[in-house]
């Protein structure tokens, strides 16, 4: 749609925009929209390098200490397919700028927190207000950029700032929680959104789709409350069964861990069934019933679950073992971002030569050699002989996965599906990263418990025996997440089998709507 404030014959370039039917403030408002992807993307790095010192100022344990990540991530994953449709037919400037006031509220909350249920509380609030803001900003740039190479060029741009935020969110975060405070790595997206809200009022323009606009709210429940659910269930097992007396765990048998597994298994079945009869499901099924999509989706949930764990369970390890500052551990990540850029660019250059499958088996190999190299490290190792090999390994392995997986999540989709294919993509990440948080710290908890008990002996040794217990729960933790990576890899070996002309072009992705 052309501006009506420049004038088609004004001359020059404006006045060709114009005349194309091109908005001629889309640059203007894709810098707007890049700034909210930045925020998005940063508010999930930034929190891990905080987490320590949130957890020993509100006195959270260690058996629910993953709610502060995975709130965001169950909130935003489960939510993130209904806030694509909410964006379709509310209008995707009002969405946009709804979920931008919204997380800049959930922030503010979070910011001032006083006690860990509330943290948890704004915590879900982001990611449920990120889950409107980014399917909206997606549906903006396609609406906003209909030439190819244009298009091309926008997304090239939000694909940066996804890649290079968390970098970016690592080192912020360490600068933030050292020189101010763990709550200012909420607070500072406050200022953040609400800027790029008002920027978009008169610089973003309204779009929305027509036709059947009924919502899939069953669905989205279902869903919702049995991952919830899931992750509750986990974290049920973690806890201690007489706190402050025992190192006992409720387990995996507990009557109360029990309800809300089978809960989440009972939930989580009646959404599959409601979407088979549903005339407007929010997850249609086929999307992922066939094997290369759904490959990808399962690929990246399992990827997503070893991952997300690995980075909380080193960040405990370099501030709690090491004596890392919050600055040293994020400078410490940055190997692991600046690998997967540099390795992103062979990728993307080899994918359309040699095809999916032989980038993402060695890739798949490769992170889960380097998560079982951190199951190597003790309080005495150095950074540089056992953790920076690991990472470096993980990170150029993870960009033969994640470039073609994205790919192959796209074989064969019709134009219709190329929007929820791509949602579930996303969705199936943070999902993924949910569960495994839950799972590994469950685990991690049950192992230090052990450990602890196994050991001490003399109340003298106890602070010796508590560190050396922390280790072993991080060991537990990697090699658990070496297993999901592992299963990635069968997953890609026995389900993906798209060849090199099946695979989408940049152009062709570029173009999905």
């Amino acid at each position: 749609m052309s501006d009506p404030a420049v004038p088609p014959a004004a001359g020059g370039a404006d006045a060709q925009t114009a005349a194309q039917g091109l908005d001629p403030r889309r640059w203007l408002a894709l810098g707007v929209i890049a700034v909210a992807q930045l925020m998005i993307i940063l508010d999930a790095s930034i929190v891990n390098i905080a987490l320590p010192s949130a957890q020993a100022d509100l006195g959270i344990s260690d058996a629910d200490r993953q709610w502060v990540v995975t709130a965001y991530t169950l909130a935003f994953g489960g939510l993130l397919l209904l806030g694509g449709r909410i964006a379709d037919y509310v209008g995707r400037k009002r969405t946009f700028i709804i979920g931008l006031i919204g997380f800049a509220a959930a922030s503010a909350l979070g910011g001032v927190a006083s006690t860990a249920a509330l943290l948890f509380a704004a915590r879900g609030l982001q990611g449920a207000f990120a889950a409107l803001l980014a399917p909206a900003a997606l549906s903006l740039i396609t609406v906003m950029f209909t030439l190819p190479k244009e298009r091309a060029r926008a997304f090239g741009v939000f694909g940066a700032i996804s890649g290079g935020g968390a970098a970016i969110g690592l080192i912020l975060g360490g600068v933030l929680t050292e020189y101010a405070s763990w709550r200012w790595c909420l607070g500072v997206n406050v200022p953040i959104a609400l800027g790029a809200a008002i920027a978009a009022v008169p610089i973003v323009h309204e779009s929305k789709a027509h036709g059947d606009n009924r919502y899939d709210i069953p669905g989205a429940v279902l869903a919702t409350l049995g991952l919830v659910s899931l992750v509750y269930g986990f974290t049920e097992a973690a806890k201690l069964k007489d706190p402050g007396r025992s190192t006992e765990v409720l387990g995996w048998t507990d009557p109360s861990t029990l309800f809300f597994l089978i809960a989440a298994v009972v939930l989580l079945v009646a959404f599959i069934a409601w979407e088979l009869r549903s005339k407007n499901p929010l997850l249609p099924m086929r999307v992922i019933l066939d094997r290369n999509r759904g490959g990808s989706f399962l690929t990246f949930l399992l990827v997503g679950a070893g991952l997300f764990a690995m980075f909380l369970f080193l960040t405990y390890y370099f501030q709690l073992t090491l004596g890392y500052s919050p600055l040293k551990s994020g400078f410490a990540f940055l190997p692991f971002s600046a690998g997967i850029i540099v390795a992103a660019g062979v990728v993307a250059q080899l994918l359309p030569k040699i095809g999916p499958k032989p980038l993402m088996i060695p890739g798949l190999v490769m992170a889960v050699v380097g998560m079982l190299l951190l199951t190597q490290i003790t309080p005495d190792t150095a950074y540089w002989s056992h953790v920076l090999p690991a990472l470096l390994l993980m990170s150029a392995g993870l960009a033969g996965v994640f470039i073609p997986a994205a790919s192959t999540a796209l074989v064969g989709v019709v134009d219709h599906d190329a929007g929820v294919a791509s949602a579930v993509l996303n969705t199936a990440q943070q999902v993924g990263g949910s569960l495994g948080l839950a799972l590994l710290n469950t685990l991690y908890a049950g192992a230090v418990t052990s450990y602890i008990s196994d050991n001490l002996t003399d109340p003298a040794d106890a602070a010796r025996i508590t560190g050396l217990a922390f280790v072993s729960g991080y060991h537990v933790s990697f090699f658990w997440g070496a297993v999901l990576l592992f299963m990635a890899l069968l997953v890609a070996i026995f389900f993906i089998n798209a060849k090199k002309e099946d695979v989408p072009t940049e152009a062709d992705m570029a173009a999905a709507p």
